[in-house]
């Protein structure tokens, strides 16, 4: 299979400061490789500071990884001529959380579409540039002639965030990578952003990858999801095997804390109270979760879990499942 773009065992550490030298690992160890030959659609999700932005972040090549590589078609980010650079930062293209940072209030709304058109297509006239952006709208659900013109505070947060796909949209790119789109926005209009996103993987042949705390939307929007819990990749693969039939002990806890329709049928009942460390170990030495897991053993706390293969499209952290072989990667899309 040819990796379009791939992370490698990627790790970030960042430092405190001059006078202080505690470290934080923000992420360990995470592999991601979409494939070049069939778009996908795959999740990355977990609470908050689990690692998920450090991720997306170096994998847009925003941030630098400690250790560990990210490759687009084959070449390390870290290696690329000017030219391949500049065709990787227009096929692989981000939407943010907070769309309302994106724009300048003295603007109106056509500045963040033509500033990306010029960079990329110099040569686009005032009439070409015009329909290019009329074209990304539509695409996005949204009228040129109810949008642009206007100024950002004119526009509601779900405009403004569909503004940002078709912006992405405008440089025909392979890749999107979407951190937590939908959460700043109405509940009434997370429904229109994610059909957004689902039109433009289908009608364009674009894969996405969406970051959210939120396993419902995960579920409904991808094909993958990889879950992560502190940095770590705690279970990878299938969205289905994944939620429906989760195996990691942390996955077991996000999926039965979502409330059910029946308010007759209990959720919440699982036992995931803190513990104590034992042994003087430290937290980043072995699993994450040691200190949550009512199935902690000694191990656990020595040395982290590498992804045991426990389906065909499914991976686990987990020394419960140490009697499996060790995942070669841990999401192929």
């Amino acid at each position: 299979m040819t990796a379009l773009l791939e992370a490698r065992n990627v790790s970030k550490t960042f430092g405190a400061g001059l006078f202080n030298k505690k470290h934080t690992v923000a992420l360990q160890s995470a592999s991601l490789t979409l494939s070049d030959e069939r778009p996908s659609i795959t999740a990355i999700a977990g609470e908050s500071g689990s690692g998920k932005t450090t991720l997306a972040r170096i994998l847009l090549g925003i941030t630098q990884p400690t250790s560990g590589d990210i490759l687009y078609k084959g070449q390390a980010l870290s290696k690329l001529d000017r030219a391949t650079w500049k065709t990787f930062r227009r096929e692989v293209q981000a939407v943010f959380q907070d769309p309302f940072e994106v724009y300048n209030p003295f603007y109106n709304v056509d500045h963040v579409l033509t500033t990306p058109i010029s960079k990329f297509y110099p040569n686009a006239g005032h009439a070409e540039t015009r329909q290019i952006m009329e074209d990304a709208l539509r695409s996005v659900g949204l009228r040129p002639e109810e949008t642009l013109g206007r100024y950002p505070h004119q526009l509601s947060g779900g405009q403004r965030q569909r503004i940002m796909v078709a912006r992405a949209l405008l440089l025909k790119p392979r890749i999107i990578v979407a951190d937590e789109p939908v959460s700043m926005v109405d509940a009434s209009l997370r429904a229109t952003i994610l059909e957004s996103l689902l039109n433009v993987h289908k009608q364009f042949n674009i894969s996405l990858i969406y970051i959210t705390h939120d396993l419902t939307t995960a579920y409904q929007l991808s094909e993958n999801i990889m879950m992560m819990y502190q940095g770590a990749v705690v279970e990878t693969g299938d969205v289905d095997l994944v939620i429906k039939q989760s195996q990691h002990p942390y996955t077991q806890l996000l999926v039965d804390s979502i409330p059910l329709p029946n308010p007759k049928l209990q959720w919440g009942q699982r036992d995931f109270t803190q513990r104590t460390q034992s042994n003087g170990a430290g937290p980043n030495l072995g699993c994450r979760f040691a200190d949550r897991c009512p199935h902690v053993m000694s191990i656990c706390r020595e040395k982290l879990p590498p992804l045991y293969q426990t389906d065909e499209r499914r991976s686990v952290a987990c020394y419960l499942y140490k009697d499996a072989p060790v995942a070669e990667v841990a999401v192929a899309a």
